[in-house]
C-alpha cells in the first residue's frame, strides 16, 4: 500500500500569511505519528516566482518526508530550478521523474511562461511517454498543475491546460496509468479524464468558491486542505481530505 500526501498552491511571497498556512501545513504533515510515503505539491510553490520565496519554499520543503513538485503558472523556470533543483537557469519544461516504492510519479510541467492557463509541450509529451514505457508494469501518477477538464468554475475553466486531446491519447495507450493529479483551482475536486481518476487538490493559501456558493472568487479565511491519496495492492485508489485548522 502507498500513501501520498497531495498539497496545492501554497503561494509562498513575502507576507507571512502564506508562510503560517504552509508551514501550518507542512508541520501537520512533518508531524504524523503514521508514516506517509511521499508529500506531493503541484505547483504555485511561489506566487511571484523570486529567489527569495524559492528559498522560503526550499525551508518549507526541508522537513524527512521524501517530496516531489512540479510548478504552476506563477512560478518561474529559471529561479525554480537554481533555488529548489540546484540546477543552471533555463526556460525548457521542468519534468521529473520518481520511484516511491514500487510506483512511479511523472512530475510535468503544464505551465506556460508569462500565462496563466496551462499546455504541455510537445517535448513534455514525448518525455511522459518514454517514462511509461520504463515504468513497465509499475503504476503511475501523472501529474501536473492545470486541470485538463472543465471544473463547471468559469474563473478557473478560462485558465484550464488547453490541447488535452493530445494528453488523453497518449494515456489511454498505457494501462499502467493509475490516476492523474493537479492543482492549479484552489478547491478539491474529483472527475475522470481519459477514463481514469481525476483528482484536484485543494488551496492551501486560498479556496475557490463556487459560482453557486457566493460572488465572491476566492474565500482567504477557509483553513487549508491537503488530500491523501491511497493505493491499495489491488491498485484501487482512494482519496481522503483534511482540513488543517489551527492547532491539529
Amino acid at each position: 500500500m502507498l500513501v501520498l500526501a497531495h498539497v496545492s498552491d501554497i503561494h509562498i511571497d513575502s507576507d507571512q500569511r502564506s508562510i503560517e498556512r504552509a508551514t501550518r501545513v507542512f508541520d501537520y504533515l512533518n508531524g504524523l505519528p503514521g508514516d506517509i510515503d511521499a508529500i506531493l505539491v503541484t505547483g504555485d510553490l511561489a506566487d511571484h516566482g523570486l529567489v527569495e520565496e524559492y528559498e522560503k519554499v526550499a525551508k518549507l520543503f526541508s522537513g524527512p518526508q521524501t517530496l516531489l513538485h512540479c510548478p504552476g503558472n506563477h512560478d518561474s523556470r529559471g529561479p525554480y530550478r537554481e533555488v529548489l533543483l540546484g540546477e543552471s537557469a533555463g526556460d525548457g519544461p521542468i519534468n521529473q521523474a520518481h520511484r516511491v516504492g514500487e510506483a512511479v510519479f511523472a512530475m510535468c510541467d503544464s505551465s506556460i511562461p508569462g500565462r496563466s492557463d496551462g499546455f504541455l509541450a510537445d517535448e513534455t509529451l514525448e518525455w511522459l511517454e518514454t517514462v511509461l514505457i520504463d515504468a513497465g508494469d509499475a503504476p503511475v501518477f501523472v501529474c501536473f498543475h492545470h486541470p485538463p477538464v472543465l471544473l463547471h468554475v468559469p474563473f478557473i475553466d478560462g485558465i484550464k491546460q488547453n490541447g488535452e486531446d493530445r494528453l488523453a491519447a497518449l494515456i489511454t495507450r498505457y494501462p499502467n496509468v493509475v490516476a492523474v493529479l493537479c492543482g492549479h483551482a484552489h478547491t478539491s475536486a474529483a472527475s475522470t479524464f481519459a477514463g481514469l481518476p481525476l483528482l484536484v487538490a485543494p488551496g492551501v493559501v486560498s479556496t475557490l468558491m463556487l459560482p453557486w456558493e457566493t460572488d465572491k472568487i476566492v474565500d482567504l479565511e477557509v483553513p487549508p486542505s491537503i488530500a491523501f491519496h491511497v493505493l491499495d495492492d489491488s491498485r484501487r485508489l482512494t482519496t481522503h481530505y483534511r482540513v488543517i485548522s489551527p492547532g491539529l
